[in-house]
């Protein structure tokens, strides 16, 4: 697997990695605090049959931390940005946790000209129940955390020099016992980003509410949630539901029970996004056709 840097418009240095090979490519978006090195199981396990990319977002992993870019918008321009260096006329991407809002701002910004298809890994469309969301509102779009609630913890993460207010805060995100090397692998990772980015980009991150682009979602989109995760189950049916012709797949707990399911359920995780990734490729040169279709239907589950 070769290792690259690419330096963003910016001038921020990102560390990638890159299976090689040709064809459609996928790239893995990570969430906050975390780093590519969560999806060495997909780096090995769906690089048979495509080319995939993984990379440390600014501010995390083994790249830059600069003093500014912490938002989600300009975490999308860095995905421009790799596209562009890597010279990829068209991918597909993955993006989990907070690394779903920027597949969502890239959309919203530069349109799906270079995106085949999309894959939506446990995030919701809002994050903050304000105080005027009803609870109705709350439990569809998967906002789980008052404003007093984030304001709390962001400021805790920003005066803890320990780092446990940040370990804890996503240990949190493991319903169920988890092993000791999962545990280990994650907890090692986000001490990679220092607070001056945690801090700012949390905040950006959870603030954003993602509904409005939902129904303009042009290319063909997968959900994956999970009954053990923090992030309830009904919102990423909703929100599946709120995307033209989205698919959606729920593992259960005998095979997850975290905010990590592929970590946790690595092969049913790289054979469903497989499984997937084959049938948008081969509806790919019909997608024009297909548009107003989908528009009408219902999310719909889809198993391996």
């Amino acid at each position: 697997m070769a290792g690259s840097v690419v330096t963003t418009s910016d001038g921020v240095r990102l560390r990638v990695s890159d299976t090689g090979g040709g064809g459609i490519p996928l790239i893995l978006l990570h969430g906050w605090g975390q780093t590519a090195a969560l999806f060495d199981g997909q780096l090995t396990g769906l690089a048979g049959a495509r080319r995939v990319i993984a990379y440390d977002m600014r501010g995390h992993g083994l790249s830059d931390k600069p003093d500014h870019g912490y938002r989600i918008a300009r975490l999308a321009a860095d995905l421009r940005d790799v596209l562009d260096a890597l010279e990829i006329e068209q991918a597909d991407l993955l993006g989990w946790s907070m690394g779903a809002s920027v597949t969502w701002s890239y959309l919203e910004l530069f349109g799906s000209a270079r995106v085949r298809s999309l894959v939506i890994v446990d995030q919701p469309a809002a994050v903050i129940a304000w105080p005027w969301t009803t609870a109705e509102r709350s439990a569809e779009t998967g906002a789980i955390l008052p404003i007093e609630g984030l304001s709390r913890l962001a400021a805790s993460i920003a005066t803890d020099e320990s780092g446990d207010v940040v370990q804890s805060f996503v240990r949190s995100m493991f319903s169920e016992p988890v092993e000791d090397r999962l545990w280990r692998l994650v907890s090692e990772q986000i001490r990679h980003t220092p607070v001056h980015a945690a801090v700012p980009l949390l905040i950006d991150h959870a603030t954003q509410d993602w509904t409005d682009v939902l129904g303009r979602i042009d290319v063909p989109v997968l959900v994956i949630g999970c009954e053990g995760s923090h992030v309830g189950v009904r919102s990423q049916r909703e929100l599946a539901a709120r995307i033209p012709g989205a698919l959606v797949h729920v593992f259960g707990r005998d095979a997850a029970s975290s905010h990590f399911p592929f970590l946790e359920a690595t092969e049913a995780f790289n054979a469903l996004v497989d499984a997937f990734l084959c049938g948008a490729a081969s509806t790919a040169s019909t997608r024009v056709e297909k548009r107003g279709d989908t528009r009408s239907q219902a999310s719909r589950p889809v198993h391996v």
